[in-house]
């Protein structure tokens, strides 16, 4: 990829710094301090990505992770109200979280690490809820999770179709033995010969 490609996509996605924090490290010789930094990346149009990275400075490590984030996007459904399709409740590590849909003009009810994840992503209509903790990297990817679990419109088609075309295929093959069984029991049946119909008199 090109440099100018490049500036391009990163023109297009909004960077977010979630979380810096600082590490240590015991060795032999003594304590090495670094930095953790979080970071979310989003269009605001259905793509999200979260990455991870430590460095000796911040600057470094919010750079490293940035470069995390674009290489984990993933693509998450949008319906019409800028919310999800459906109820979904997710699980990573010890975090729990819940999505549900909302009308236009409810808002994002959502916290934390939560609420930053879903309006990168484009979302405006949202009900969640967190359970289990308050770790902010683990509720990112847990929602990410949840919101790439979703299936896609194009699923919901594709199965639809699918149904329509089994159920034509088996009225099908339950109309083929009627018929044969009816043209069966017409071939069996004697056919009836009439008798010449008698003339009448002839009156003198």
């Amino acid at each position: 990829m090109k440099a100018g490609n490049k500036d391009k996509v990163k023109k297009e996605f909004d960077e977010l710094l979630l979380e810096v924090r600082r590490v240590t490290r015991v060795t032999t010789g003594g304590r090495r301090m670094s930095f953790r930094a979080t970071v979310l990346v989003g269009n605001r149009k259905g793509k999200i990505g979260v990455g991870t990275a430590k460095g000796a400075d911040v600057t470094i490590a919010v750079s490293k992770a940035s470069r995390e984030a674009y290489k984990n996007i993933v693509d998450v459904p949008l319906t019409k109200a800028n919310t999800v399709p459906y109820v979904t409740t997710t699980k990573y590590k010890s975090c729990l979280v819940k999505l549900l849909p909302a009308k236009g003009g409810t808002g994002l009810k959502a916290g934390s690490a939560v609420r930053s994840v879903l309006e990168l992503a484009g979302y405006e209509n949202m009900l969640s809820k967190i359970i289990g903790s308050n770790n902010k990297l683990n509720n990112a990817i847990v929602t990410i999770i949840a919101l790439g679990n979703y299936k896609h419109a194009d699923f919901f088609k594709n199965l639809l179709e699918k149904r329509n075309t089994v159920e034509e295929s088996a009225d099908e093959t339950t109309e083929a033995p009627v018929a044969k069984q009816e043209k069966a029991v017409e071939a069996k049946k004697p056919e009836v010969k009439k008798a010449p119909a008698k003339k009448a008199p002839a009156k003198k």
